[in-house]
């Protein structure tokens, strides 16, 4: 359906539409890294014989010591922390950009604020896979974009759309840059002129409908600033995933994204109303009411979610909003082994009492966890063995078994309440028991933190990363076995002997879960350790599936798992996108290359001077 000419709702708010201050500035490399994770002033470093973690956005930041990590690195990775290895410099010569002058005049008399800067197209060429930050690290970029759009609306987008098709020029959609799917990597081999079409301008809050409980944004805005907007006016949106810091809302509508706390507010298909998005042809695709259903064949939405970029730029989206809960409460849970942890979490799905989230973390990471805690004074080290000798002595669970759960409660105090008393006797049925709230409000909040651990150990010969999926609860625990198996046999094969295999499960459903895996190892002596990595990692994707997962949860295809698109979906289904990707990017504008690898591609989707025509 074509939504031109639709008038939205009108303004239920005086002060709308209205423009926010985003915490992310258009040059983005004032404040973040180019190479690597978050804030430039956040990181993990190595100084006076301890590890620190640096800034005071987070709370286990301001210098403080961390000796136990120091030492957890040390003993469980063989590292030499003497040995730091930085990344090359941000480069100060670039590419030349390729020539499109008839496009960049079109672009000027339109009044699209663009720049070819080196900089700021070289950070706008990649996402945050291990591969991504290796090649910024070393300086083996291959493809930059060669200008970067500021649109500052959807009449622009139209407008820039309908002059890339005139030129052949590639458009690839650039949020947050947080993808670890590789779909936001500029396609290598792709001659023809890209331009990444940067959305941060566009992160207006359109209106508010405060009576039914929708508002509409711009596509560009950044997570925590549309949730500290929603919170000034007593409201939220709630969907809170690990890169909602930086991630945008147009992310995670193309991504089909997930949030920690999406059994109270629902993941993002759940979330969205109606989005608007303006495909390759220039045209609009939008559903014409915001209403909470309707029965009107396919819904045309579900096109735009998922598509990664590979249809058009999504532009607007309604979404759901709910009043401020008058109650968080944190929680934890121990249980003697990870399959407890599983089968307490798989009864608390199967009764319907999930909390806002609800997070079961394997050994594995309980001992990494530990290491991460800062040290206490005497007091608190007398507090710590107590605690261990309740767990060993009293309720006699063995330290290297246990696993954690961590729990969020939101909503009214009497429901808050009930929904703590049913699932701690839940988990009294499955060997466990409460380990009070602030053990649960510090594991939870860390889980914004450990994405700059990677940053860390790339600096100290440590290659890691993360990968998920979502699996049935009756193949929940055989699939963690089986890949962490196959993990280790896919070391030993490699030689590999100082590594991490280990495995959380962050969201659960009626039917089954989201199983997150992080995998990292020592690589010095290996001169293709990224290769390595990606080998094991295939090996166990191919695990992950016959195992009875699926593709992914939430981090989508992109280019990284595109091998795997026909079986999830089947080759009916591949023709389909297929189908559609002709209707509406018939000159293949959007030629980012994700879903369907280059090579799978139909030819007329292929125009003279792209990617396979080169091939």
């Amino acid at each position: 359906m074509k939504g031109e000419g639709k008038a939205a709702p009108a303004p239920m708010d005086p002060n709308v539409p209205k423009k926010i201050t985003s915490a992310i500035p258009k040059q983005r490399q004032k404040l973040l890294k180019w190479n690597g994770w978050g804030y430039k002033d956040s990181r993990f470093v190595y100084q006076d014989g301890t590890i620190v973690f640096s800034g005071d956005k987070y709370p286990i930041g301001g210098n403080v010591s961390l000796p136990h990590f120091r030492d957890y690195v040390i003993n469980n990775f063989n590292v030499d922390l003497a040995d730091r290895r930085e990344g090359v410099p941000i480069p100060v010569k670039f590419p030349a950009p390729v020539p499109s002058p008839e496009f960049l005049n079109d672009i000027q008399r339109l009044g699209v604020d663009y720049t070819q800067d080196g900089e700021d197209r070289l950070i706008r060429c990649r996402g945050q896979t291990l591969h991504d930050m290796h090649m910024m690290r070393t300086g083996n970029f291959k493809r930059l974009p060669d200008m970067v759009l500021f649109p500052t609306g959807h009449e622009q987008v139209v407008e820039i759309v309908v002059a890339a098709n005139q030129h052949n020029v590639v458009l690839i959609p650039f949020g947050g840059g947080t993808s670890v799917s590789g779909s936001i990597t500029c396609p290598e081999h792709e001659i023809r002129p890209i331009a990444a079409l940067d959305t941060s301008q566009m992160n207006r809050m359109l209106w508010i409908d405060r009576q039914n409980l929708v508002a509409c944004f711009e596509a560009g805005i950044v997570g925590q600033d549309l949730e500290r907007e929603m919170r000034t006016l007593g409201f939220t949106v709630g969907h809170e995933p690990d890169s909602y810091e930086f991630s945008t809302l147009g992310g995670w509508v193309a991504t089909r994204a997930s949030g920690m706390k999406k059994n109270v507010y629902g993941n993002i298909e759940d979330l969205v109303v109606r989005v608007k998005m303006v495909t390759g042809r220039g045209a609009v695709l939008e559903r014409g009411l915001s209403v909470p259903r309707v029965s009107c064949g396919p819904d045309f939405n579900h096109i735009v979610l998922g598509s990664e970029g590979t249809l058009g730029v999504i532009t607007e989206v309604v979404i759901k909003i709910r009043p401020l809960p008058q109650v968080k409460r944190y929680g934890s849970l121990v249980f003697p082994d990870f399959g407890s942890g599983i089968r307490c979490l798989r009864e608390v799905a199967k009764e319907r009492l999930q909390p806002a989230s609800i997070r079961l973390i394997d050994n594995e990471q309980f001992q990494f966890g530990q290491a991460l805690k800062i040290p206490g004074g005497t007091i608190a080290s007398v507090g710590e063995l107590l605690k261990k000798a309740y767990i060993t002595k009293v309720k006699r669970m063995k330290l290297d078994k246990i696993a954690i759960a961590t729990l969020l409660f939101e909503g009214h105090e009497e429901q808050v309440r009930q929904n703590e008393d049913k699932i701690y006797a839940v988990a009294k049925r499955h060997g466990g028991f409460s380990a009070g709230s602030s053990n649960g409000e510090k594991g939870y909040i860390l889980t914004f933190v450990i994405a700059y651990i990677r940053d860390l150990a790339l600096e100290y010969s440590i290659v890691a990363e993360s990968f998920e999926t979502s699996v049935p609860w009756d193949r929940c625990e055989s699939l963690c076995i089986n890949v962490k198996s196959c993990v280790r046999k896919e070391c030993a094969k490699h030689n590999i002997q100082h590594y991490l295999i280990s495995c959380r499960v962050t969201q659960s459903y009626d039917t089954g879960a989201c199983v997150y895996f992080y995998f990292g190892f020592n690589h010095i002596g290996f001169a293709n350790p990224v290769t390595i990595y990606e080998e094991i990692e295939n090996k166990a994707r191919n695990e992950i599936l016959a195992s009875g997962g699926s593709i992914s949860h939430h981090h989508g295809i992109g280019k990284i798992r595109s091998r795997w698109y026909q079986q999830s979906v089947s080759n009916v289904g591949v023709q389909l996108y297929k189908a559609t990707k002709r209707e509406l990017d018939p000159n293949n504008i959007f030629a980012v290359g994700n879903l369907i690898p280059v090579e799978q591609q139909d030819d007329e989707l292929v125009p003279s001077g792209s990617v396979k025509a080169k091939l």
